[in-house]
């Protein structure tokens, strides 16, 4: 194997990136898991969080979550976040109590005391944190504050986003 092959492997292990001063080295630290938290998700992202109070009634959130074809949405009350509201939390509420379910306020019915995260949060401790608690949304919460919501189809799109950044640098690479 020529130094040039013998690089791109020791490179593509993930070894010696700082110490290469090459273009590589430069994509991978912009790229790099120090990089990967959910203020990156955030960043880049307009508009306010959709959210409901505790004294929506779930039809109310129900019509929110359909208009905006998303699958859960933070409870507040004023400026803090108290529970979150999910298509499973909906599920649940038909099969307990029927169509009046519908008729129910949030603060009933909402999931209290959500999980939470912060935009220092890096991704992959957000996804464990997701896995571990078998939930899809976490609230992003900054000085006690929400900032954002992010999915889990949020976090895995942005994982696959780097890594096929950091692929085509490798390919870059190798090809120059």
């Amino acid at each position: 194997m020529n130094q040039a092959g013998a690089r791109a492997k020791r490179n593509a292990a993930g070894f010696g990136f700082a110490a290469n001063h090459d273009k590589l080295a430069i994509q991978r630290i912009s790229t790099g898991a120090a990089y990967m938290t959910i203020a990156a998700i955030l960043h880049g992202r307009t508009g306010a969080v959709i959210a409901a109070r505790k004294d929506d009634t779930v039809r109310a959130v129900v019509d929110l979550l359909a208009q905006h074809r998303i699958g859960a949405v933070p409870v507040m009350e004023g400026d803090a976040i108290v529970g979150i509201f999910s298509e499973r939390d909906m599920v649940r509420l038909m099969s307990s109590y029927g169509p009046e379910a519908l008729d129910r306020q949030l603060d009933e019915v909402m999931t209290k005391s959500p999980v939470t995260c912060e935009p220092s949060t890096a991704v992959m401790a957000a996804l464990s944190q997701m896995t571990q608690k078998r939930i899809r949304h976490l609230p992003v919460v900054d000085g006690g504050r929400l900032i954002g919501f992010v999915s889990i189809g949020d976090l895995v799109k942005y994982r696959i986003d780097r890594i096929e950044a950091e692929a085509a640098a490798m390919r870059d690479y190798i090809a120059s």
